[in-house]
């Protein structure tokens, strides 16, 4: 994703008196539910405010910063949190001090919550087995807030002004360009401190239920993005029958459910969707997570693909231009409403930004697999200029120092410094913890060309025109003449042994440690089949396997954390990956052992797999460690399940 979370300050070191340092929240024990672009975000209660991500966000803005329901008779005692999908979550209660003096609880609270686009609402239902009415008053208290979602993320939220206007059972905040209304029918409303607050009294009939309600309609007139508006294409629970592993069954449910709620769109084009990457702060489009989830569910749907490609099609890079890493043919990498800028970190991305160097060939092998899929020929001809552009920038751009390598270097000094997926600023290291220096020329972006030279020139082949043929047979020259030149310059002979390097530094040296990098690089054609068999052996060795997934690193580099964001920890699209490659390398063993360790990560999780987990060994636990600032759900994680189902269901000849 963007970058690795801030880390946490020598001031909160027990014993220490200095205020402490803002840091990222952690989110490993927050409850969400979800309908991009809304995300709300709660304790196992379903109150929120306790916790630093806790809040009602509608696009980069969270529009709530805290909300809770209490009854002002009794106590809540919250005793159950049962996800229904993505989007609904019912909590449940037990209020014992209106019960009789029987010892069974007679009196529970349902809090029944739906998210959609733009939209929360809440039922709450009080249920009792007690033989006479009850009397009481529930309350409802939420305070509105209009903070910036990267504030949120580095632990500096500020709270915007906003005017409260009431009238009779509702509430209208208006914060300029975003706002809310709540409406509470049979509820007095009332504001005060910056809090709204909501009051039903009711009487539960003997032996009987009652119900009260309300919606929160969110606002924000600078959204780029937009819900999408058809159903999905797949149906969750049909899928997850076709498989006999109950395991991959229950993570398929899951996984296409958050799937169908990262589904996004362009205002502008609202047909055409593709996937948020992912909850809480990559509720927008991103080019390589959007490409990379929407080939890994190509099996399943592809539709979303061929309009994930018309989407990044039309913001393709047209100028030359520094402040946004824009270059002629280039690929988007994010799409904001504004900046998006870290605190402490010194990164400032504009909202439209370019700095990645894989989603340009990762486009161009989207767009043919897609076309192998059943594409067809007159949509794939509609993209044949987008191909022709981004091909011209492998050539002309894609390589900064003309080594004949694609590489990345920041050129806007507040952008990211490593722009492959591994994008933190310490993700590229030397096996002995020293950071390797730019221009980087990662192994595996050099696969995606490998396979994207290719992959465009059969597609100039069969459907462009004839000097289009004759661009086929340059670029089947240029793959060529790239794999002979990667197998002289990657390969490494460390204690270890051999293997491809993570990287080329500046000085053209091969960055030797020993990474989850090389599993990209199985499937591409890159590699010899024997060199194939060798990396897919590295990857389920003892240093890279965890047992839960593939490492990012090897536990033998000096620079190897299993908390390290990517330098130690395991991404499950990552491990993913490596298993889509090891598939199409005809490696079916590997790729089922791969995933075996996938499915244990999974049940794990209670089926929700979080964007990464610590490398700890399974030996060390018998489920994997969350890493607690982990986004969930995260697109290409989810895809992950599409790539098990894959491994399991092909037939070895296939």
């Amino acid at each position: 994703m963007t970058t690795a979370p801030t880390t946490s300050p020598a001031s909160r070191v027990s014993g220490t008196t200095a205020t402490p340092t803002p840091v990222q929240p952690l989110l490993n024990d927050a409850v969400i539910a979800l309908r991009a672009p809304t995300q709300v975000w709660s304790d196992s209660t379903g109150d929120m405010g306790s916790a630093a991500v806790h809040g009602v966000y509608h696009g980069d803005v969270r529009h709530v910063r805290s909300l809770t329901a209490s009854c002002d008779d009794s106590p809540v005692e919250w005793i159950s949190t049962a996800p229904d999908g993505a989007s609904r979550i019912v909590f449940g209660g037990l209020l014992r001090a209106l019960d009789d003096a029987t010892p069974d609880p007679k009196v529970r609270l349902l809090r029944d919550r739906r998210v959609s686009d733009g939209h929360l609402s809440e039922t709450w239902t009080l249920r009792s087995r007690v033989e006479h009415p009850v009397v009481t008053t529930l309350h409802l208290a939420l305070r509105p807030e209009f903070a910036q979602l990267h504030e949120v993320k580095s632990g500096h939220a500020h709270p915007r002004p906003a005017a409260i206007e009431l009238a009779g059972d509702r509430a209208i905040v208006d914060a300029g360009p975003q706002g809310l209304e709540l409406i509470a029918p049979g509820a007095r409303v009332a504001s005060g401190a910056g809090e709204l607050t909501a009051r039903w009294d009711v009487e539960i009939p003997a032996l009987g239920s009652v119900e009260v309600a309300w919606t929160l309609t969110l606002r924000d007139d600078t959204l780029v993005v937009g819900s999408a508006a058809a159903p999905a294409r797949w149906n969750a629970a049909a899928v997850a029958q076709t498989t006999t592993d109950p395991r991959l069954g229950r993570w398929l449910h899951t996984a296409l459910d958050d799937l169908d709620a990262l589904r996004l769109v362009l205002p502008e084009h609202p047909d055409d969707e593709f996937f948020a990457a992912g909850a809480p702060w990559f509720f927008t489009l991103f080019g390589r997570d959007s490409i990379w989830a929407a080939r890994l569910t190509l099996p399943l749907d592809r539709a979303i693909a061929e309009s994930t490609l018309r989407v990044l099609a039309r913001l393709q890079g047209a100028d030359d231009d520094a402040s946004t890493a824009q270059e002629p043919g280039k690929i988007l990498h994010e799409l904001r409403a504004s900046a998006l800028e870290m605190p402490g970190e010194g990164i400032v991305l504009p909202p439209k930004y370019y700095g990645s160097v894989d989603s340009t060939p990762l486009w161009i092998c989207l767009l043919a697999d897609t076309w192998r899929a059943g594409m067809p020929d007159a949509e794939v001809r509609e993209l044949l200029p987008t191909l022709r552009a981004a091909l011209g920038w492998i050539r002309d751009s894609g390589d900064s120092d003309g080594d004949g390598f694609l590489d990345y270097i920041d050129r806007l000094g507040t952008g990211l410094s490593n722009q492959g997926w591994k994008d933190s600023g310490d993700s590229i290291q030397w096996r002995d913890g020293r950071l390797a220096e730019g221009p980087i020329a990662l192994c595996e972006v050099q696969a995606y060309a490998y396979e994207a030279a290719l992959a465009g020139a059969d597609l100039l082949d069969t459907l462009g025109s004839e000097s289009d043929a004759i661009e086929a047979v340059f670029w089947r020259g240029w793959a060529a003449d790239l794999k002979a030149r990667f197998a002289e310059s990657y390969w490494v002979e460390t204690p270890e042994g051999r293997y491809p390097a993570v990287a080329l530094d500046r000085d053209k040296e091969p960055v030797d440690t020993l990474t989850s990098n090389i599993g990209h690089l199985l499937g591409t054609g890159i590699l010899s089949p024997d060199d194939e068999a060798h990396v897919a052996g590295l990857l389920r060795g003892e240093s890279l396997s965890s047992g839960y997934g593939i490492r990012t690193m090897s536990t033998a580099a000096a620079g190897y954390w299993p908390l390290s964001y990517h330098g130690g920890s395991v991404w499950v699209h990552d491990t993913a990956i490596a298993a889509h490659g090891m598939l199409r390398a005809g490696l079916r063993a590997d790729a089922r052992a791969v995933v075996g360790g996938l499915l244990d990560a999974a049940e794990g999780f209670a089926y929700r797999v979080p964007e990464l987990h610590s490398g700890d060994p399974r030996t060390h636990s018998s489920v994997p460690t969350p890493y607690p600032a982990a986004c969930r759900p995260q697109a290409w994680s989810a895809a992950a399940a599409v790539v098990c189902l894959t491994a399991l269901t092909t037939s070895p000849g296939a």
